[in-house]
């Protein structure tokens, strides 16, 4: 299992903060660096274009398809995959309807017919093919002179027929909000053999558990709103967000950290909720240890 970090993209951070977040997981020999489309925040591939001294792999979980033309984002995507020195992982997913449409104002039809359309014009024009394509969604007649190796595609897929899509177009699925036996008995079994199943996952080395559980269970009210995260949650008997967080000593962390290996994640996005000081314990506490399958 890879361990991956989630780098904060919000605007309450600088690009130089990320920027040393990154340099900070490569010193620790973690595998890879993650970052967002945080609302109100940077633009993920821009700063990951410009993260030269990251992990070996960077990568985005996600960017929202709705709001960018699947022209667009391959360009943008092969241009940071020639800028990074080709360690760009492009994760994608269509958002909510709460945020595309209340945020933003854009009609959120059918996501899971708009995605695969979306990937069905992506993919081919990432390896550079030309693209003649007339769907519900895309009318496309063209092609990109853009000399990059195609990055890795994964999609944030947490429904059936998300996973589908993932499944048939995806290299793997971007996942949050689940519990080993969700991994194992839920996601495993609807992606294909070999699929990558990446997992972002709250996780605090302390000696307050409770505490820490309480303050996800307040800061992430807004998850149960969210048809899709709410429906994750439910599919693994869980109450709310802070049923998933991994928190306690480095020891007990660590054996949790291993059932989700062992159910089938084979990239972890870890996200440390809390102040600097935690973040830089569990980044310690994950470079001490091994992962490998």
């Amino acid at each position: 299992m890879r361990i991956g970090i989630h780098l904060d993209s919000s605007g309450a951070v600088t690009v130089d903060e990320i920027q040393a977040d990154a340099r900070a997981v490569a010193a620790r020999g973690l595998d890879s660096a993650w970052t967002n489309q945080a609302p109100g925040g940077w633009d993920p591939l821009a700063v990951l274009a410009t993260t030269s001294d990251g992990p070996d792999e960077l990568g985005t979980a996600v960017v929202p398809t709705y709001p960018r033309h699947p022209v667009v984002m391959a360009t943008e995507a092969l241009t940071v995959q020639a800028l990074s020195g080709r360690r760009l992982t492009l994760g994608i997913g269509p958002s909510a309807a709460l945020i595309m449409t209340g945020e933003f104002g854009i009609p959120y039809t059918a996501p899971a017919r708009h995605t695969r359309e979306y990937l069905e014009v992506l993919r081919p024009l990432l390896r550079g093919e030309h693209v003649k394509y007339s769907g519900t969604f895309f009318t496309i007649d063209t092609q990109l002179a853009i000399a990059a190796d195609p990055p890795s595609v994964m999609l944030a897929a947490l429904g059936p027929r998300m996973l589908e899509v993932a499944r048939d177009l995806a290299d793997g699925t971007l996942a949050l909000w689940a519990r080993p036996k969700t991994v194992s008995d839920y996601l495993v079994p609807r992606l294909s053999d070999g699929a990558r199943i990446a997992l972002t996952l709250l996780v605090v080395v302390t000696s307050d558990a409770d505490g820490v559980r309480e303050r996800v269970a307040r800061d992430y009210a807004i998850v149960r709103e969210l048809p899709a995260y709410r429906a994750m949650l439910e599919r693994g008997g869980l109450s709310g967000p802070a049923d998933t967080v991994v928190a306690g000593d480095e020891s007990s962390v660590l054996r949790e950290l291993r059932r989700f290996r062992d159910a089938g994640v084979t990239d972890l996005i870890v996200s440390v909720p809390g102040s600097k000081e935690d973040r830089e314990r569990v980044l310690d506490v994950l470079a001490g240890s091994s992962f490998a399958d």
